[in-house]
């Protein structure tokens, strides 16, 4: 259930589909939790990168 939660989440085509039931404040604060999600996923994709080519 978590993990079906989950990858709805950061399904890109679900980025920027309008709900209904929110309002704008609301939408603005899941959009910076998706982007700050993504920052995140980057930059530890970054730090992995860098410690498999120090090895």
């Amino acid at each position: 259930m978590f993990f079906k939660k989950f990858l709805y989440y950061i399904n890109p085509l679900n980025l920027f589909k309008k709900d209904q039931d929110a309002g704008v404040n609301l939408r603005m604060m899941h959009g910076i939790n998706k982007i700050s999600f993504f920052a995140f996923l980057v930059c530890l994709a970054v730090m992995l990168y860098r410690w498999y080519a120090r090895s």
